[in-house]
C-alpha cells in the first residue's frame, strides 16, 4: 500500500478514536459538570467542546476553496456561554461539526496530501493541516478527559487499562504456546465494564 494512503488511514483511525475517548470520558460526567470550571482561568467542559466544534467547522469545511479560519467564525465567543449553550445543543453542535472532519477526511486522496489549502491566509499542505488539528484536538481531548476523570471522580470508569491490571492485559494480548489467556482476558474485560 502507497505511505501516503497509510497515513491517511492511520490520520482518519486517529481522529475517529480521539473522538470516541472525548466521548467516552463526557458521558461519565452529570449535566451540571460540564458547566463546571476549576477556576476564574479554567474552561468548563461545555467551552472546551463549544471551541472545539467551532474549530472543526471552521478548519474542515470547504477546505479546497475557502480560508479554513471562516469569516463567519467568532473564535472569542466559543469561550464564553450563552443561555442557548445547554448540554443538548453543545453535544448536537460537537456532533455535526465532527461529522464535517469526517467526511472532508473520507473524501481525501493521497494526491491531496501534497495540495494547499489556507488557514488565516498562511498556506499549509493538507497533509500538514491534518496534523496540526490532530495536534490541536488531542490536547483538548486531554483536557475533556482530565477535566471529566476529576469531575465523576468516585464513579470514574478507566478508558485505558485500569491501574494495576496492565500485567493481566498484557497477559491475554498474547498468546502463550499458542493459547490466549483466557482467565487473564476476562478479568481485564470485567474490570473495564
Amino acid at each position: 500500500m502507497n505511505p501516503l494512503d497509510l497515513y491517511l488511514q492511520d490520520a482518519r483511525r486517529q481522529f475517529r478514536a480521539m473522538k470516541k475517548l472525548a466521548d467516552r470520558a463526557l458521558a461519565q460526567v452529570s449535566d451540571a459538570d460540564w458547566f463546571v470550571t476549576l477556576d476564574a482561568e479554567a474552561n468548563s467542559l461545555a467551552v472546551i467542546v463549544k471551541h472545539v466544534a467551532g474549530n472543526l467547522r471552521s478548519r474542515w469545511t470547504d477546505i479546497f476553496t475557502t480560508d479554513g479560519e471562516k469569516p463567519d467564525r467568532h473564535r472569542d465567543t466559543e469561550f464564553e456561554l450563552t443561555e442557548a449553550d445547554t448540554k443538548d445543543t453543545l453535544q448536537a453542535h460537537w456532533e455535526r461539526c465532527w461529522s464535517i472532519l469526517f467526511a472532508t477526511l473520507d473524501a481525501l486522496q493521497a494526491d491531496d496530501l501534497a495540495r494547499t489549502i489556507l488557514i488565516r491566509n498562511e498556506p499549509h499542505a493538507v497533509i500538514e493541516a491534518i496534523n496540526r488539528q490532530l495536534l490541536h484536538y488531542s490536547l483538548h481531548i486531554g483536557q475533556i478527559v482530565f477535566l471529566a476523570k476529576h469531575l465523576a471522580s468516585g464513579h470514574w470508569h478507566s478508558l485505558s487499562i485500569p491501574r494495576g491490571m496492565s500485567a493481566p492485559f498484557n497477559a491475554s494480548a498474547r498468546p502463550k504456546r499458542g493459547e490466549v489467556w483466557d482467565a487473564a482476558k476476562q478479568e481485564v474485560t470485567e474490570t473495564k465494564h
